[in-house]
């Protein structure tokens, strides 16, 4: 019987099936942090149960870490707190940590990938919505919540329904300046923020086997926020050569056995999907959000719709939108003013990333009226950009480099962005307050916020580069 990526893994791991309802999957690996953990490890303790197989899970702190003098306490008191229970509780349970001055320590879903843990055909689970990222390596990988977690602590298995399945393939060359981001920001903007719901997608087609691994990422990452459970795609040669030799990638005799395997994990020919969508890459521009949900994108040459546009159902938040963001209706977004640059997250953060900006920027310097932040995803990357003098080049733009965490992502760290400041960010979530009360968050790709740091004003970065 023919079966699709997901399905080859997701049988794998069912322990056993519920009649008319979910199965119990065996999850291969779990991730955890100091936002979503404290309460699940407190849950089992006060039931009296051990962590089931600690050896299957790994932590780090990124969430509430500061981006500036990691060497010296953490200031905001809530952070404090939370990396200290993390610390306490991975040591109460003999779990691998990689804390604050760990070599290791980064974003969760940076170094997970980067280290070799994510492999082809794991499960894998986050208390964090992001954690579909991992699918880039062909893996089953999504969020869940506090409850889950603690669930996963005491028995390795969750309950789960089975979602439908969407492939989306895109085919085609991209054009100069449309990076990865790009290509989610417009799938986005064509089935909206809902438009995957109840789906694990698949994306598939000569555009995304073109992609790196780091571009890979990014498209899966932000799978969540068109309603997916989960985004995967069907690992190949791009993938094998990443993981290989990587801390904890699989070597010797244990390599070629697990090589044989991740080698069966793709589609079938024949398979049926429950829905698929097909899309020309020549139709993808440089892409930049412009209300307060990521399937709020055009192309940075187009003006805002308006609300005679929209289906009469999304008028009023379409309008709220537009009042929070103080965009005009049918206004061009090119030539809106910036006040901050955010270029990080578990979604543009890697090293890839940051060479594509040192490499755009070197000999500009950003506008005089910009704030430029530049977060690295993991110590390794921070590490990686030193050694190649990468920081030497964002000096002399004025960019600043900070170290790793999830920084500016999200309203919960020190890194905020002030109320009705404009921030373009190459993060995933342009919700209200996302990055600070009131703050102003445009969503776009490493190369389109390099151009706004420079000229101040969102820019279509394809002329830049010509």
């Amino acid at each position: 019987m023919a079966k699709t990526l997901f399905e080859k893994i997701w049988d794998k791991h069912i322990v056993k099936k519920i009649e008319g309802g979910p199965s119990v999957l065996y999850i291969d690996k779990h991730l955890i942090h100091e936002v979503t953990s404290p309460q699940a490890f407190a849950g089992i303790e006060k039931r009296g149960l051990q962590i089931f197989r600690p050896k299957q899970i790994v932590a780090t702190a990124d969430h509430n870490v500061p981006t500036l003098n990691q060497h010296l306490p953490i200031k905001e008191k809530l952070s404090r707190q939370q990396v200290d229970t993390l610390i306490k509780n991975c040591t109460n349970h003999h779990i691998e940590l990689f804390g604050l001055g760990h070599p290791y320590q980064g974003i969760v879903h940076v170094i997970g990938p980067e280290l070799g843990i994510t492999q082809p055909g794991m499960t894998i689970v986050c208390g964090d919505s992001h954690t579909s990222t991992h699918g880039a390596f062909g893996a089953i990988a999504f969020g869940i919540g506090t409850s889950e977690v603690e669930m996963v602590f005491a028995t390795q298995c969750l309950l789960q329904s089975k979602p439908k399945q969407m492939r989306i393939n895109i085919n085609g060359s991209l054009k100069k300046g449309v990076l990865a981001k790009d290509i989610v920001l417009y799938i986005l903007s064509k089935i909206s923020a809902s438009g995957a719901t109840g789906y694990a997608v698949e994306y598939a087609g000569d555009t995304i086997r073109n992609l790196s691994m780091e571009g890979r990422m990014t498209v899966c990452n932000m799978s969540i926020e068109m309603g997916a459970r989960c985004g995967l795609i069907a690992p190949d040669e791009t993938t094998f050569k990443y993981i290989h030799g990587r801390a904890f990638a699989p070597n010797g005799e244990g390599w070629i056995k697990a090589l044989q395997y991740w080698k069966t994990l793709y589609s079938d020919d024949n398979v049926v999907f429950d829905k698929e969508i097909n899309i020309d890459a020549a139709d993808i521009s440089p892409m930049i959000t412009y209300g307060t949900n990521p399937g709020m994108g055009i192309g940075v040459n187009e003006n805002v719709p308006t609300a005679n546009a929209m289906a009469e159902s999304d008028r009023a938040s379409f309008v709220k939108a537009m009042d929070y963001m103080g965009i005009a209706p049918g206004a061009a977004i090119k030539g809106q003013k910036v006040d901050y640059v955010f270029i990080g997250s578990c979604t543009n953060s890697r090293i890839e990333d940051l060479r594509l900006v040192s490499d755009f920027v070197k000999g500009k310097h950003k506008a005089p009226q910009v704030e430029v932040w530049i977060v690295p995803g993991s110590k390794q990357v921070e590490q990686q950009a030193i050694e190649e003098g990468i920081d030497k080049i964002f000096e002399e733009a004025g960019f600043q480099l900070r170290q790793p965490g999830c920084s500016a992502c999200l309203g919960m760290n020190e890194d905020k962005i002030p109320a009705g400041k404009y921030c373009i960010s190459t993060s995933n979530r342009n919700f209200e307050g996302r990055q600070g009360a009131g703050a102003r968050t445009l969503l776009a790709s490493p190369l389109s916020a390099a151009a706004a740091a420079i000229t101040g004003y969102v820019t279509d970065v394809s002329k830049m580069l010509q």
